[in-house]
């Protein structure tokens, strides 16, 4: 076997080496503003689901309320995915039209 060709033998079996592994896509997680779900609630979820500390959370709660939207975090997609569901369920079981997406960095 040629060196460096990036096969290698053990135990009689062919193993092959990948090289071209890439980074997965990552995701940035939004809150949007409505006029409805009160700023507390915006600040338990954040603390809750995206495990921000309460002035980190404070901070992109009013962020949410200025702007008409906040990031939480940047993450792979299925995390990214899990994340928005949680929210939602969180907002959905208080009663708050509460939304929130992710989109691709």
């Amino acid at each position: 076997m040629a060196a460096g060709s990036g096969d290698s033998f053990e135990g009689g079996i062919k193993l092959q080496s990948k090289k071209n592994l890439k980074e997965p896509n990552m995701y940035r997680v939004i809150l949007h503003n409505d006029n409805y779900t009160t700023m507390d609630f915006v600040v338990e979820v954040l603390m809750k689901v995206f495990h921000m500390p309460a002035p980190r959370a404070t901070q992109v709660m009013l962020d949410v309320h200025k702007t008409g939207r906040g990031v939480c975090g940047i993450y792979t997609y299925d995390v990214a995915i899990t994340k928005v569901d949680e929210v939602h369920s969180m907002a959905k079981a208080r009663e708050f039209p509460l939304r929130c997406s992710c989109e691709k960095v």
